[in-house]
This record gives structure tokens, sequence and C-alpha cells, in this order.
């Protein structure tokens, strides 16, 4: 699988890969300040030396904040680990500057199961936090001040980001526990439309509070909460639409794409005639991989001639005509490959699908709902 843009992978779980965010490098030094600021203005306030404190209290800063994404890293695991057992599917772990997501490719499908995995996650960090509370207690009066101001901010951090995450708004964990409880009385699309709606409303609500306090971190949060919620509510609706429609509605026919042994100059033409900057390379009528404007770009005009498609094909994703668009539509984005060569029972080429395709397809299935309620979607019924 492709790692992700901007993203560093830095291991797995579970056959899950993890990846560290580019955001998380300016996160770090920016949190081991702030936290060592914190510790040496503790340390002032309780008479403690800085001779005492066993380090530069930006090395302590540093451990509090590399601790921090090693907690959110644990409450991710555990949404993962519970998604893994229970019919889920993840595609990764990424930690970035605003926390962690598990990138999940498919919910479990009880509405029971996907509260419990939501729930895992929280519950994980509220643990850490009464772990690191006591272990606070533990070391309280043995004179390492350093030690226990850095597990009683921990302690501390954990607490807030399991509760942050149990507000009932999407993208947090308390989203997703509303939206399963609501699917079954409501059904998938307008559960999750109010849980969105929610999502929508705290991300005002915390772009107010950081215009207030004049806290960029805040605006960067309501940001993202509003990113999160908007796009969770248009994939769910995407997919209700798309698993009622098979590819061959969707596709746009094409009989023919460019010869795997034609030379990079009639690719050339063959992309400036069809007026795309991709087509499907196919060997005796069966698609095999997929020619980019930009492959027969790279190659010198005076040499195109002499350069043949199979040299500078990419691999490609083929979809069959009776398959439905949702389920194309997640292996072209797991590929990260932009149009799919649509092909018949016999396995030859039919037609391509990209995400115009998809885009005119969505609008006309929307279109026709419509049109048949006559008063907008209606609501889903529930199984």
């Amino acid at each position: 699988m492709r790692d992700r843009p901007g993203a560093l992978r830095v291991g797995s779980f579970r056959g899950v890969p993890i990846r560290v965010h580019f955001s998380l490098l300016i996160a770090l030094p920016l949190l081991a300040l702030a936290f060592g600021g914190t510790l040496q203005r503790a340390a002032e306030a309780a008479d403690v030396p800085p001779s005492a404190l066993g380090g530069h209290p930006w090395a302590w800063g540093l451990a509090v904040a590399v601790g921090l994404f090693v907690s959110v890293l644990l409450h991710e695991m555990a949404h993962t680990f519970y998604a893994l057992r229970h019919g889920g599917e993840v595609h990764g772990i990424t930690l970035m500057i605003v926390g962690g997501v598990s990138e999940l490719a498919e919910v479990p499908k009880r509405p029971r199961d996907e509260a419990l995995m939501a729930l895992v996650g929280p519950l994980t960090s509220l643990g850490l936090a009464a772990f690191l509370g006591a272990l606070t207690w533990l070391v309280h009066g043995l004179g390492m001040f350093q030690v226990q101001f850095a597990l009683f901010t921990l302690a501390m951090l954990n607490a807030v980001l399991g509760g942050f995450n149990l507000l009932p708004a999407f993208p947090m964990d308390g989203g997703r526990i509303v939206r399963a409880a609501l699917t079954p009385r409501l059904g998938l699309v307008r559960a999750t439309k109010v849980a969105a709606g929610l999502g929508r409303l705290f991300a005002v609500l915390f772009g107010v509070w950081g215009l207030v306090t004049l806290n960029p971190f805040t605006l960067v949060v309501a940001f993202f909460v509003l990113m999160g919620a908007e796009g969770e509510s248009r994939q769910v609706r995407m997919k209700a639409v798309l698993e009622k429609v098979q590819v061959e509605a969707l596709m746009t026919p094409r009989m023919v794409g460019v010869d795997l042994d034609l030379s990079m100059q009639d690719a050339h033409w063959a992309l400036r005639h069809e007026h795309v900057s991709m087509l499907p390379v196919t060997s005796t009528g069966r698609p095999v991989g997929r020619v980019t404007w930009a492959a027969v770009q790279a190659v010198p005009e005076a040499q195109r001639g002499s350069y043949v498609v199979r040299d500078a094909m990419e691999d490609g994703v083929v979809a069959d005509l009776r398959e439905d668009g949702w389920a194309v539509l997640r292996r072209m984005a797991e590929a990260r490959v932009p149009m799919a060569a649509v092909v018949d029972e016999d396995g030859l080429l039919a037609g391509t699908l990209d995400w115009n395709d998809i885009q005119r397809g969505l609008a006309r299935a929307e279109e026709a709902e419509r049109q048949r309620s006559g008063t907008g979607w209606p609501r889903e019924r529930t199984a």
C-alpha cells in the first residue's frame, strides 16, 4: 500500500501502517518549548532550583510532548484493534499536529460495534490518565519534581483527550457513538447528517472561542473539526448513492485504448484526440495498465517515436461492468489512481471510469431521487 503524501511510515500495528505527518515535526518543538516553560514556572513557584531538575526544562518538555503523541497513538491503536476484530477495515494510523486519525476504510457493520469501536479510544485515554495520575501520587515526596510534573501533565492531557473525543459530534468519537445510536431509528445517512450537524456546531463554538482568546491552536482544531464533519457526511451520502449504481451506468464507453506496443508519439496523439490526461493501455483489447499525459511529456518530443508505451505505462485499476460504483471508487482511492478501466464479461475494454464520471452519476442519481420523493431525500428505512 502506498504511503500518504507528507507522511513517513514509522512502523505497523497488526498489519496497519503507522505514519507520522510532517506537521507533527512542527508541533513537537513548539510543544517542547511550551511544556518546558511551564516546568520552569512550576519549579520557581515550588522553590525548586534549576540544578535539581535533572536536565534542561526543554528536554523534559520534549519528553512530555513525545509522551503526548505516544498516548494519542495508543488511543488510535485501541480503535484499530477493535475495528479489525469486528469486521472493520483500517488502512493506516497517522499522527499529526492536531492528534491522530485511524483511517477507516470500512466501519464494523453493526451500529453497536461501531459505537464500541469509537468508545474504546476515549476509554483508553481516560485509563491512561488514571494510571499516570496514580504514578504521580506515588512519586510525590521522592524529590523528583520534574518526573512528577511530567506524569501529572500527561495525566491531565490524557483526561482532556478522552473527554474531548467524547463530545457528541463528528469527527470526534462521540459523534460516531451518536450516529450508531441513531442509525437503527433514522438510517445511516440521516444519522450521519445529525452527527455532522453537531460537528459543525462545535466547530463554530471552537472558532469563536479561539478568536476571543486569541488562541491559534483552537482555531486549527475548529477548522479540522469542520472539515472532518463535512467529509464524513459527504462520504456516507456518496456511499449510499453509489452502492445502488452499477459501473455500467457511470462509465464513459470506450472500446479502444492505447496498444501496448504503440509509440509514445501515438499515445500523445490519442490523448490529444480524446481530450483526456490518461488512457488505458491494452493488449489484444484487454487493459493492462494506463498511460498518462505526464509520462508522454517526460519523453523529449524528438524521441517519442522510438519509445513504446509499455516502457512508460503505469499500473491501473480494472472494474467489471456489474460492480457497484462505491466498490470501484474505493479501489481507485486505495491505489491512488484517478481512473479505472472497465471490462465486459470477456475481459475486453468497455469503458473508463474517472472522478468526472462519478460526479455526473451522483448528480443524476440525486436528481432522480428528488423527483421520486418530491420533497428532497426521504427517510431511510431501517433494516
